[in-house]
Protein backbone atom coordinates (compact mmCIF):
# COMPACT_ATOMS: atom_id res chain seq x y z
CA UNK A 1 0.00 0.00 0.00
CA UNK A 2 2.81 2.38 -0.78
CA UNK A 3 1.58 5.62 -2.36
CA UNK A 4 4.95 7.36 -2.58
CA UNK A 5 5.89 5.90 -5.98
CA UNK A 6 3.03 7.85 -7.53
CA UNK A 7 3.90 11.18 -5.99
CA UNK A 8 6.97 12.24 -7.91
CA UNK A 9 5.04 13.43 -10.96
CA UNK A 10 2.21 14.72 -8.77
CA UNK A 11 4.53 17.06 -6.88
CA UNK A 12 5.32 19.18 -9.94
CA UNK A 13 1.62 19.23 -10.84
CA UNK A 14 0.77 20.54 -7.39
CA UNK A 15 3.32 23.31 -7.64
CA UNK A 16 1.93 24.53 -10.95
CA UNK A 17 -1.65 24.30 -9.75
CA UNK A 18 -0.94 26.24 -6.59
CA UNK A 19 0.46 29.13 -8.60
CA UNK A 20 -2.77 29.51 -10.55
CA UNK A 21 -5.20 28.53 -7.80
CA UNK A 22 -7.27 31.71 -7.82
CA UNK A 23 -8.61 32.83 -11.17
CA UNK A 24 -11.31 35.39 -11.78
CA UNK A 25 -13.91 35.29 -14.53
CA UNK A 26 -13.75 37.90 -17.26
CA UNK A 27 -15.13 41.28 -16.25
CA UNK A 28 -18.81 41.70 -17.04
CA UNK A 29 -19.59 37.98 -17.43
CA UNK A 30 -23.26 37.37 -16.55
CA UNK A 31 -24.18 35.21 -13.59
CA UNK A 32 -25.23 31.62 -14.09
CA UNK A 33 -24.20 28.01 -14.27
CA UNK A 34 -24.26 24.97 -12.00
CA UNK A 35 -21.35 23.74 -9.91
CA UNK A 36 -21.44 20.02 -9.08
CA UNK A 37 -19.28 18.88 -6.16
CA UNK A 38 -18.60 15.18 -5.59
CA UNK A 39 -18.17 14.71 -1.86
CA UNK A 40 -17.60 11.47 0.10
CA UNK A 41 -19.94 11.98 3.06
CA UNK A 42 -23.49 13.18 3.51
CA UNK A 43 -24.66 15.96 5.80
CA UNK A 44 -26.02 15.05 9.22
CA UNK A 45 -28.14 18.08 10.07
CA UNK A 46 -28.47 21.54 8.48
CA UNK A 47 -28.67 23.54 11.68
CA UNK A 48 -25.42 25.44 12.46
CA UNK A 49 -25.18 24.80 16.22
CA UNK A 50 -25.58 21.05 15.63
CA UNK A 51 -23.82 20.55 12.28
CA UNK A 52 -20.93 18.11 12.71
CA UNK A 53 -19.94 16.75 9.31
CA UNK A 54 -17.92 18.63 6.72
CA UNK A 55 -20.79 18.81 4.24
CA UNK A 56 -23.14 20.12 6.92
CA UNK A 57 -20.68 22.91 7.66
CA UNK A 58 -20.23 23.74 3.98
CA UNK A 59 -23.98 23.98 3.41
CA UNK A 60 -24.74 25.90 6.60
CA UNK A 61 -22.05 28.45 5.74
CA UNK A 62 -23.77 29.14 2.42
CA UNK A 63 -27.34 29.27 3.77
CA UNK A 64 -26.79 31.20 7.03
CA UNK A 65 -24.97 34.44 7.84
CA UNK A 66 -23.03 35.71 10.81
CA UNK A 67 -23.20 39.21 12.24
CA UNK A 68 -19.74 39.83 10.78
CA UNK A 69 -17.36 37.76 8.67
CA UNK A 70 -13.75 37.00 9.52
CA UNK A 71 -11.18 38.15 6.97
CA UNK A 72 -8.98 35.88 4.90
CA UNK A 73 -6.06 36.60 7.24
CA UNK A 74 -8.06 34.87 10.02
CA UNK A 75 -7.26 37.59 12.54
CA UNK A 76 -9.15 36.61 15.69
CA UNK A 77 -8.05 39.38 18.06
CA UNK A 78 -10.40 42.34 18.25
CA UNK A 79 -12.64 43.25 15.31
CA UNK A 80 -10.19 44.80 12.84
CA UNK A 81 -10.10 41.73 10.62
CA UNK A 82 -13.90 41.39 10.31
CA UNK A 83 -16.27 42.79 7.67
CA UNK A 84 -20.03 43.50 8.03
CA UNK A 85 -22.59 40.82 7.26
CA UNK A 86 -25.99 40.89 8.96
CA UNK A 87 -24.68 43.77 11.04
CA UNK A 88 -23.90 46.92 9.05
CA UNK A 89 -21.79 48.24 11.91
CA UNK A 90 -21.20 47.75 15.63
CA UNK A 91 -20.30 49.81 18.70
CA UNK A 92 -18.28 48.66 21.71
CA UNK A 93 -19.24 49.63 25.23
CA UNK A 94 -16.59 51.59 27.11
CA UNK A 95 -15.85 48.63 29.36
CA UNK A 96 -15.67 46.23 26.37
CA UNK A 97 -18.21 43.94 28.05
CA UNK A 98 -20.89 44.45 25.41
CA UNK A 99 -21.21 45.19 21.70
CA UNK A 100 -24.22 46.78 19.99
CA UNK A 101 -24.78 45.30 16.52
CA UNK A 102 -26.83 47.35 14.07
CA UNK A 103 -28.71 45.00 11.73
CA UNK A 104 -28.81 45.78 8.00
CA UNK A 105 -32.43 46.86 7.38
CA UNK A 106 -32.31 45.20 3.93
CA UNK A 107 -31.53 41.76 5.38
CA UNK A 108 -34.31 39.21 4.83
CA UNK A 109 -34.79 35.56 5.64
CA UNK A 110 -35.30 33.37 2.62
CA UNK A 111 -39.02 33.27 3.39
CA UNK A 112 -39.16 37.06 3.03
CA UNK A 113 -39.37 37.98 6.72
CA UNK A 114 -37.03 40.79 7.87
CA UNK A 115 -34.09 40.00 10.14
CA UNK A 116 -34.56 41.54 13.56
CA UNK A 117 -32.49 42.07 16.69
CA UNK A 118 -34.74 39.54 18.43
CA UNK A 119 -33.29 36.87 16.10
CA UNK A 120 -29.86 37.57 17.59
CA UNK A 121 -31.21 37.37 21.14
CA UNK A 122 -32.98 34.08 20.34
CA UNK A 123 -29.91 32.60 18.64
CA UNK A 124 -27.51 33.34 21.48
CA UNK A 125 -29.92 31.83 24.02
CA UNK A 126 -30.34 28.74 21.85
CA UNK A 127 -26.60 28.13 21.40
CA UNK A 128 -26.18 28.30 25.17
CA UNK A 129 -29.23 26.20 26.04
CA UNK A 130 -28.03 22.86 27.52
CA UNK A 131 -31.13 21.13 26.16
CA UNK A 132 -29.86 21.73 22.62
CA UNK A 133 -26.58 20.00 23.53
CA UNK A 134 -24.60 21.89 20.90
CA UNK A 135 -20.96 20.79 20.51
CA UNK A 136 -20.15 24.49 20.15
CA UNK A 137 -21.32 25.38 23.65
CA UNK A 138 -17.73 25.65 25.00
CA UNK A 139 -16.97 28.16 22.24
CA UNK A 140 -19.65 30.60 23.43
CA UNK A 141 -19.05 30.22 27.17
CA UNK A 142 -17.86 33.83 27.51
CA UNK A 143 -21.03 35.16 25.91
CA UNK A 144 -23.52 35.91 28.65
CA UNK A 145 -26.61 36.84 26.62
CA UNK A 146 -28.04 39.17 24.00
CA UNK A 147 -30.67 41.85 24.47
CA UNK A 148 -32.77 44.00 22.14
CA UNK A 149 -32.24 47.75 22.19
CA UNK A 150 -34.62 48.27 19.27
CA UNK A 151 -35.84 46.18 16.34
CA UNK A 152 -32.55 46.60 14.46
CA UNK A 153 -30.07 46.82 17.35
CA UNK A 154 -28.97 43.77 19.31
CA UNK A 155 -26.59 44.08 22.25
CA UNK A 156 -24.36 41.09 23.02
CA UNK A 157 -23.04 40.87 26.58
CA UNK A 158 -19.89 39.08 27.76
CA UNK A 159 -18.82 37.67 31.11
CA UNK A 160 -15.23 38.90 30.77
CA UNK A 161 -13.11 41.21 28.66
CA UNK A 162 -11.27 38.87 26.32
CA UNK A 163 -9.08 39.48 23.28
CA UNK A 164 -11.35 37.24 21.20
CA UNK A 165 -14.73 38.42 22.49
CA UNK A 166 -15.75 39.73 19.07
CA UNK A 167 -14.54 36.53 17.42
CA UNK A 168 -16.63 34.47 19.86
CA UNK A 169 -19.90 36.04 18.71
CA UNK A 170 -19.07 36.81 15.09
CA UNK A 171 -17.27 33.60 14.10
CA UNK A 172 -18.92 30.98 16.29
CA UNK A 173 -22.57 32.02 16.07
CA UNK A 174 -24.66 31.84 12.88
CA UNK A 175 -27.89 33.81 13.28
CA UNK A 176 -31.12 31.77 13.18
CA UNK A 177 -34.78 32.74 12.49
CA UNK A 178 -36.72 33.10 15.72
CA UNK A 179 -40.08 33.09 13.96
CA UNK A 180 -39.46 29.59 12.59
CA UNK A 181 -37.73 28.00 15.57
CA UNK A 182 -39.18 29.50 18.75
CA UNK A 183 -42.03 26.98 18.98
CA UNK A 184 -39.74 23.94 18.65
CA UNK A 185 -38.26 22.51 21.84
CA UNK A 186 -34.44 22.71 21.71
CA UNK A 187 -34.08 18.98 22.30
CA UNK A 188 -36.26 18.31 19.24
CA UNK A 189 -34.45 20.58 16.80
CA UNK A 190 -32.06 17.85 15.66
CA UNK A 191 -34.95 15.87 14.17
CA UNK A 192 -37.09 18.84 13.17
CA UNK A 193 -38.26 19.63 9.66
CA UNK A 194 -36.21 22.83 9.78
CA UNK A 195 -33.00 20.86 10.31
CA UNK A 196 -33.58 19.23 6.92
CA UNK A 197 -35.10 22.25 5.15
CA UNK A 198 -33.31 25.28 6.58
CA UNK A 199 -34.22 28.90 5.99
CA UNK A 200 -31.38 31.37 6.28
CA UNK A 201 -30.17 34.71 4.95
CA UNK A 202 -27.15 33.62 2.88
CA UNK A 203 -26.52 34.24 -0.81
CA UNK A 204 -27.54 30.65 -1.47
CA UNK A 205 -30.83 29.19 -0.28
CA UNK A 206 -31.66 25.57 0.40
CA UNK A 207 -33.42 23.70 -2.44
CA UNK A 208 -33.47 19.94 -1.75
CA UNK A 209 -31.78 17.12 0.10
CA UNK A 210 -32.04 13.48 -0.98
CA UNK A 211 -30.28 11.76 1.90
CA UNK A 212 -27.29 9.72 0.82
CA UNK A 213 -27.55 10.95 -2.74
CA UNK A 214 -27.66 14.67 -3.38
CA UNK A 215 -28.00 18.07 -1.75
CA UNK A 216 -28.79 21.22 -3.72
CA UNK A 217 -28.55 24.97 -3.14
CA UNK A 218 -29.76 27.76 -5.45
CA UNK A 219 -28.87 31.43 -5.66
CA UNK A 220 -31.00 33.78 -3.57
CA UNK A 221 -31.69 36.23 -6.37
CA UNK A 222 -33.02 38.99 -4.07
CA UNK A 223 -30.32 38.69 -1.43
CA UNK A 224 -29.45 41.82 0.53
CA UNK A 225 -25.75 41.34 -0.31
CA UNK A 226 -26.36 40.54 -3.96
CA UNK A 227 -27.12 37.23 -5.58
CA UNK A 228 -24.54 34.47 -5.82
CA UNK A 229 -22.78 34.37 -9.19
CA UNK A 230 -23.60 30.68 -9.63
CA UNK A 231 -27.19 29.63 -10.26
CA UNK A 232 -26.85 26.62 -8.02
CA UNK A 233 -24.51 24.24 -6.27
CA UNK A 234 -25.21 20.50 -6.26
CA UNK A 235 -23.41 18.13 -3.90
CA UNK A 236 -23.46 14.51 -5.05
CA UNK A 237 -22.75 12.01 -2.26
CA UNK A 238 -20.16 9.53 -3.54
CA UNK A 239 -18.67 7.46 -0.69
CA UNK A 240 -16.52 5.49 -3.12
CA UNK A 241 -13.40 7.52 -3.90
CA UNK A 242 -12.90 6.08 -7.37
CA UNK A 243 -16.52 6.72 -8.33
CA UNK A 244 -16.26 10.39 -7.37
CA UNK A 245 -13.06 10.80 -9.36
CA UNK A 246 -14.62 9.10 -12.38
CA UNK A 247 -17.57 11.48 -12.19
CA UNK A 248 -15.15 14.39 -12.38
CA UNK A 249 -13.24 13.02 -15.36
CA UNK A 250 -16.47 12.25 -17.23
CA UNK A 251 -17.90 15.74 -16.69
CA UNK A 252 -20.65 14.65 -14.30
CA UNK A 253 -18.96 16.62 -11.52
CA UNK A 254 -16.89 19.80 -11.49
CA UNK A 255 -15.08 19.46 -8.17
CA UNK A 256 -13.79 16.43 -6.32
CA UNK A 257 -12.72 17.35 -2.80
CA UNK A 258 -10.14 14.71 -1.93
CA UNK A 259 -7.84 13.04 -4.45
CA UNK A 260 -5.37 10.27 -3.79
CA UNK A 261 -1.81 10.60 -5.07
CA UNK A 262 -2.40 8.10 -7.89
CA UNK A 263 -5.48 10.04 -9.02
CA UNK A 264 -3.52 13.27 -8.86
CA UNK A 265 -0.87 11.83 -11.14
CA UNK A 266 -3.55 11.05 -13.74
CA UNK A 267 -4.31 14.76 -14.13
CA UNK A 268 -0.97 15.57 -15.71
CA UNK A 269 -1.67 16.80 -19.22
CA UNK A 270 -5.46 16.84 -18.74
CA UNK A 271 -6.82 20.01 -20.37
CA UNK A 272 -10.24 19.79 -18.71
CA UNK A 273 -9.38 18.97 -15.11
CA UNK A 274 -6.60 20.34 -12.91
CA UNK A 275 -5.33 19.78 -9.39
CA UNK A 276 -7.10 21.82 -6.72
CA UNK A 277 -4.80 22.23 -3.72
CA UNK A 278 -6.56 24.19 -1.03
CA UNK A 279 -5.54 25.31 2.46
CA UNK A 280 -7.08 23.70 5.49
CA UNK A 281 -6.85 23.61 9.27
CA UNK A 282 -7.15 19.83 9.51
CA UNK A 283 -4.98 17.38 11.42
CA UNK A 284 -5.24 13.62 11.81
CA UNK A 285 -4.66 11.49 14.88
CA UNK A 286 -5.32 8.12 16.47
CA UNK A 287 -7.50 8.88 19.47
CA UNK A 288 -7.82 6.59 22.50
CA UNK A 289 -11.15 6.30 24.27
CA UNK A 290 -10.22 7.00 27.88
CA UNK A 291 -13.46 5.48 29.19
CA UNK A 292 -14.87 1.97 29.01
CA UNK A 293 -17.46 2.00 26.18
CA UNK A 294 -19.62 -0.48 28.11
CA UNK A 295 -19.29 1.29 31.47
CA UNK A 296 -18.48 4.96 30.74
CA UNK A 297 -18.04 5.81 34.41
CA UNK A 298 -14.99 3.54 34.49
CA UNK A 299 -11.63 4.08 32.77
CA UNK A 300 -10.94 2.09 29.63
CA UNK A 301 -9.37 -1.27 30.61
CA UNK A 302 -6.39 -0.55 28.35
CA UNK A 303 -6.30 3.15 27.49
CA UNK A 304 -7.30 4.39 30.95
CA UNK A 305 -3.58 4.07 31.78
CA UNK A 306 -1.50 6.92 30.33
CA UNK A 307 1.61 4.72 30.46
CA UNK A 308 0.05 2.26 28.02
CA UNK A 309 -0.93 5.13 25.74
CA UNK A 310 2.64 6.43 25.77
CA UNK A 311 4.02 2.96 25.07
CA UNK A 312 1.77 2.61 22.03
CA UNK A 313 2.81 6.05 20.83
CA UNK A 314 6.51 5.12 21.17
CA UNK A 315 5.90 1.91 19.21
CA UNK A 316 4.70 3.79 16.13
CA UNK A 317 7.11 5.12 13.54
CA UNK A 318 5.11 8.23 12.67
CA UNK A 319 7.69 9.60 10.24
CA UNK A 320 8.04 6.27 8.49
CA UNK A 321 4.29 6.02 8.03
CA UNK A 322 4.20 9.61 6.76
CA UNK A 323 6.83 8.84 4.10
CA UNK A 324 5.06 5.64 3.14
CA UNK A 325 1.77 7.42 2.48
CA UNK A 326 2.72 10.95 1.44
CA UNK A 327 6.37 10.70 0.37
CA UNK A 328 7.77 14.25 0.65
CA UNK A 329 4.40 16.02 0.56
CA UNK A 330 3.25 15.12 4.06
CA UNK A 331 3.70 17.06 7.29
CA UNK A 332 4.03 15.39 10.67
CA UNK A 333 1.56 16.47 13.36
CA UNK A 334 2.74 17.81 16.71
CA UNK A 335 -0.56 18.33 18.50
CA UNK A 336 -4.20 19.35 18.03
CA UNK A 337 -3.34 21.89 15.37
CA UNK A 338 -2.10 22.02 11.78
CA UNK A 339 1.26 23.66 11.20
CA UNK A 340 -0.41 26.23 8.96
CA UNK A 341 -1.71 27.92 12.13
CA UNK A 342 0.48 30.53 13.72
CA UNK A 343 -0.29 29.01 17.10
CA UNK A 344 1.17 25.63 16.11
CA UNK A 345 4.29 24.56 18.00
CA UNK A 346 6.79 22.10 16.54
CA UNK A 347 9.08 22.09 19.59
CA UNK A 348 6.76 20.05 21.81
CA UNK A 349 8.21 16.96 23.45
CA UNK A 350 6.30 13.99 22.09
CA UNK A 351 6.91 10.33 22.96
CA UNK A 352 9.88 9.31 20.77
CA UNK A 353 9.86 6.35 18.42
CA UNK A 354 11.53 3.79 20.69
CA UNK A 355 10.25 0.22 20.51
CA UNK A 356 12.74 -1.01 23.12
CA UNK A 357 11.52 1.47 25.72
CA UNK A 358 7.90 0.81 24.71
CA UNK A 359 8.34 -2.95 25.23
CA UNK A 360 10.03 -2.43 28.61
CA UNK A 361 7.23 -0.13 29.74
CA UNK A 362 4.54 -2.66 28.81
CA UNK A 363 6.51 -5.42 30.56
CA UNK A 364 6.70 -3.34 33.72
CA UNK A 365 2.93 -2.87 33.64
CA UNK A 366 2.34 -6.62 33.48
CA UNK A 367 1.52 -6.85 29.79
CA UNK A 368 3.78 -9.84 29.05
CA UNK A 369 4.36 -11.69 25.79
CA UNK A 370 2.94 -15.21 25.59
CA UNK A 371 4.17 -18.19 23.62
CA UNK A 372 2.57 -16.73 20.50
CA UNK A 373 4.42 -13.46 20.96
CA UNK A 374 1.28 -11.50 21.77
CA UNK A 375 0.82 -9.69 25.07
CA UNK A 376 -1.71 -10.32 27.82
CA UNK A 377 -2.22 -9.51 31.50
CA UNK A 378 -4.22 -11.61 33.94
CA UNK A 379 -5.62 -13.59 31.03
CA UNK A 380 -6.78 -10.51 29.12
CA UNK A 381 -5.09 -9.94 25.74
CA UNK A 382 -3.64 -6.56 24.85
CA UNK A 383 -6.01 -6.15 21.93
CA UNK A 384 -8.32 -3.43 20.67
CA UNK A 385 -10.39 -2.41 17.65
CA UNK A 386 -9.31 0.60 15.63
CA UNK A 387 -12.30 2.23 13.95
CA UNK A 388 -11.70 3.90 10.57
CA UNK A 389 -14.03 5.49 7.98
CA UNK A 390 -13.69 3.52 4.76
CA UNK A 391 -14.27 6.70 2.74
CA UNK A 392 -10.74 7.80 3.67
CA UNK A 393 -8.19 5.76 1.75
CA UNK A 394 -5.34 7.49 3.56
CA UNK A 395 -6.69 6.59 7.00
CA UNK A 396 -7.40 3.03 5.90
CA UNK A 397 -3.77 2.78 4.80
CA UNK A 398 -2.58 4.22 8.10
CA UNK A 399 -4.72 1.68 9.96
CA UNK A 400 -2.94 -1.18 8.22
CA UNK A 401 0.47 0.31 8.98
CA UNK A 402 -0.46 0.81 12.65
CA UNK A 403 -1.79 -2.74 12.85
CA UNK A 404 1.49 -4.11 11.48
CA UNK A 405 3.75 -2.02 13.71
CA UNK A 406 1.86 -2.79 16.92
CA UNK A 407 1.75 -6.51 16.08
CA UNK A 408 5.57 -6.48 16.28
CA UNK A 409 5.26 -5.21 19.85
CA UNK A 410 2.77 -7.97 20.71
CA UNK A 411 -0.41 -5.86 20.45
CA UNK A 412 -3.39 -7.12 18.47
CA UNK A 413 -5.26 -4.49 16.46
CA UNK A 414 -8.47 -5.31 14.63
CA UNK A 415 -9.40 -2.76 11.96
CA UNK A 416 -13.04 -1.76 12.14
CA UNK A 417 -13.68 -0.14 8.78
CA UNK A 418 -17.14 1.40 8.37
CA UNK A 419 -19.06 3.95 6.35
CA UNK A 420 -18.71 7.50 7.63
CA UNK A 421 -22.24 7.86 9.11
CA UNK A 422 -21.72 4.70 11.16
CA UNK A 423 -18.24 5.88 12.16
CA UNK A 424 -19.64 9.19 13.40
CA UNK A 425 -22.47 7.43 15.25
CA UNK A 426 -19.90 5.38 17.18
CA UNK A 427 -17.90 8.52 17.93
CA UNK A 428 -20.97 10.34 19.25
CA UNK A 429 -21.97 7.35 21.36
CA UNK A 430 -18.39 6.91 22.64
CA UNK A 431 -18.68 3.32 21.42
CA UNK A 432 -15.10 2.61 20.34
CA UNK A 433 -11.68 1.63 21.67
CA UNK A 434 -9.57 3.77 19.36
CA UNK A 435 -10.27 5.60 16.14
CA UNK A 436 -8.45 7.30 13.29
CA UNK A 437 -9.91 10.76 13.11
CA UNK A 438 -9.35 14.01 11.25
CA UNK A 439 -10.45 17.27 12.85
CA UNK A 440 -10.91 20.69 11.33
CA UNK A 441 -9.96 23.18 13.99
CA UNK A 442 -10.80 26.85 14.39
CA UNK A 443 -8.24 29.57 13.61
CA UNK A 444 -8.04 30.31 17.35
CA UNK A 445 -6.63 28.14 20.15
CA UNK A 446 -10.12 28.45 21.61
CA UNK A 447 -11.11 25.66 19.25
CA UNK A 448 -9.05 23.24 21.32
CA UNK A 449 -11.37 23.74 24.26
CA UNK A 450 -14.13 22.25 22.14
CA UNK A 451 -12.23 19.15 21.02
CA UNK A 452 -9.87 18.54 23.96
CA UNK A 453 -11.14 20.58 26.90
CA UNK A 454 -13.25 19.19 29.73
CA UNK A 455 -16.24 21.21 28.53
CA UNK A 456 -16.50 19.08 25.39
CA UNK A 457 -15.98 15.71 27.08
CA UNK A 458 -19.67 15.06 27.70
CA UNK A 459 -21.65 12.66 25.52
CA UNK A 460 -22.52 14.49 22.32
CA UNK A 461 -19.62 16.92 22.77
CA UNK A 462 -16.73 17.16 20.33
CA UNK A 463 -14.18 15.73 22.78
CA UNK A 464 -14.99 12.17 21.80
CA UNK A 465 -12.04 10.54 23.60
CA UNK A 466 -13.24 12.01 26.90
CA UNK A 467 -9.94 13.71 27.77
CA UNK A 468 -10.17 15.92 30.85
CA UNK A 469 -7.34 17.63 32.69
CA UNK A 470 -8.01 20.79 34.75
CA UNK A 471 -4.39 21.90 34.28
CA UNK A 472 -4.78 21.84 30.50
CA UNK A 473 -8.09 23.70 30.82
CA UNK A 474 -6.62 26.39 33.08
CA UNK A 475 -3.53 26.98 30.94
CA UNK A 476 -5.58 27.26 27.77
CA UNK A 477 -7.99 29.63 29.47
CA UNK A 478 -5.04 31.80 30.54
CA UNK A 479 -3.85 31.86 26.94
CA UNK A 480 -7.26 33.01 25.75
CA UNK A 481 -7.66 35.75 28.36
CA UNK A 482 -4.22 37.33 28.13
CA UNK A 483 -3.96 40.57 26.14
CA UNK A 484 -0.17 40.10 25.90
CA UNK A 485 0.55 37.98 22.75
CA UNK A 486 3.83 36.63 24.13
CA UNK A 487 2.27 35.53 27.42
CA UNK A 488 -0.74 34.08 25.61
CA UNK A 489 1.53 31.95 23.42
CA UNK A 490 3.58 30.81 26.41
CA UNK A 491 0.44 29.64 28.21
CA UNK A 492 -0.78 27.86 25.06
CA UNK A 493 2.53 26.01 24.61
CA UNK A 494 2.41 24.85 28.23
CA UNK A 495 -1.15 23.60 27.67
CA UNK A 496 -0.10 21.70 24.55
CA UNK A 497 2.75 20.06 26.47
CA UNK A 498 0.36 18.87 29.18
CA UNK A 499 -1.78 17.34 26.46
CA UNK A 500 1.24 15.72 24.80
CA UNK A 501 2.39 14.23 28.11
CA UNK A 502 -1.05 12.78 28.81
CA UNK A 503 -1.04 11.15 25.34
CA UNK A 504 -4.81 10.88 24.72
CA UNK A 505 -3.92 10.56 21.06
CA UNK A 506 -1.07 9.82 18.68
CA UNK A 507 -0.65 12.89 16.48
CA UNK A 508 -0.13 11.58 12.96
CA UNK A 509 -0.16 14.14 10.16
CA UNK A 510 -1.53 17.38 8.83
CA UNK A 511 -4.26 16.47 6.35
CA UNK A 512 -3.04 17.00 2.78
CA UNK A 513 -6.00 18.64 1.10
CA UNK A 514 -5.77 18.36 -2.65
CA UNK A 515 -8.83 17.94 -4.79
CA UNK A 516 -9.42 18.19 -8.53
CA UNK A 517 -11.51 20.75 -10.38
CA UNK A 518 -12.80 21.42 -13.87
CA UNK A 519 -10.78 24.10 -15.66
CA UNK A 520 -14.02 25.87 -16.57
CA UNK A 521 -14.58 26.81 -12.92
CA UNK A 522 -13.12 30.17 -11.88
CA UNK A 523 -12.59 30.26 -8.12
CA UNK A 524 -12.45 33.15 -5.67
CA UNK A 525 -9.78 33.42 -2.93
CA UNK A 526 -9.58 30.30 -0.74
CA UNK A 527 -9.68 30.81 3.02
CA UNK A 528 -7.60 28.46 5.17
CA UNK A 529 -10.37 27.53 7.59
CA UNK A 530 -13.05 27.11 4.90
CA UNK A 531 -12.10 26.82 1.24
CA UNK A 532 -15.79 27.35 0.44
CA UNK A 533 -16.03 30.70 2.25
CA UNK A 534 -16.27 32.68 -1.01
CA UNK A 535 -18.17 30.06 -3.00
CA UNK A 536 -20.90 32.59 -3.90
CA UNK A 537 -18.26 34.52 -5.88
CA UNK A 538 -17.11 31.57 -7.99
CA UNK A 539 -18.03 31.89 -11.66
CA UNK A 540 -18.40 29.89 -14.86
CA UNK A 541 -17.98 31.79 -18.16
CA UNK A 542 -21.12 31.56 -20.35
CA UNK A 543 -19.34 29.64 -23.10
CA UNK A 544 -18.22 26.96 -20.63
CA UNK A 545 -21.54 26.19 -18.95
CA UNK A 546 -22.96 22.70 -19.26
CA UNK A 547 -26.56 21.67 -19.83
CA UNK A 548 -26.97 19.70 -16.63
CA UNK A 549 -30.35 18.31 -17.79
CA UNK A 550 -28.42 16.00 -20.06
CA UNK A 551 -26.55 14.40 -17.18
CA UNK A 552 -29.54 13.83 -14.95
CA UNK A 553 -29.38 16.80 -12.58
CA UNK A 554 -32.55 18.49 -13.77
CA UNK A 555 -33.34 22.13 -14.22
CA UNK A 556 -32.39 24.80 -11.71
CA UNK A 557 -35.09 25.77 -9.25
CA UNK A 558 -36.11 29.43 -8.89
Amino acid sequence: MRFSLLLASAASLLTLAACSETRQAASGSPDGGTLVIATPTDADVLLPPLAATQLSREVCDQVFDHLAEIGDSLQTIGDAGFTPRLAQRWDWARDSLSIAFHIDPKARWHDGQPVRASDVRFTVALYKNPKLASPFTPQVANIDSASVRDSLTAVVWFHQRRPEAFYDIAYQVAILPEHLLRDIAPEKLMTSQFARHPVGTGRFRFARWDAGSRLELVADTANYRGRAHLDRVVYTITPDNNTGFTQLLSGQADLFEITTPDQLAQLKGNAKVRAFPYPSLQYAFMGFNLHDPKQPARPHPIFGDARVRRAISMALDRRGMLRNVFDTLGAIAYGPFPRSLGSADTTLRLPPFDTTHAAALLDSLGWKRGADGMRARDGHPLAFTLQVPTSSRVRMTYATLIQDQLRRLGITVDIGGMQFPEFMAHQDARDFDASLNAYSTDPSPGGYTQNWGSGGAHKGGSNSVGYSNPVFDALLDSALTSFDPARARAYAVRAYQVLADDAPAVWLYDVLTVGAISTRIHTAPLRADEWWAHLADWTIPPAERIDRDRIGLGAAKP
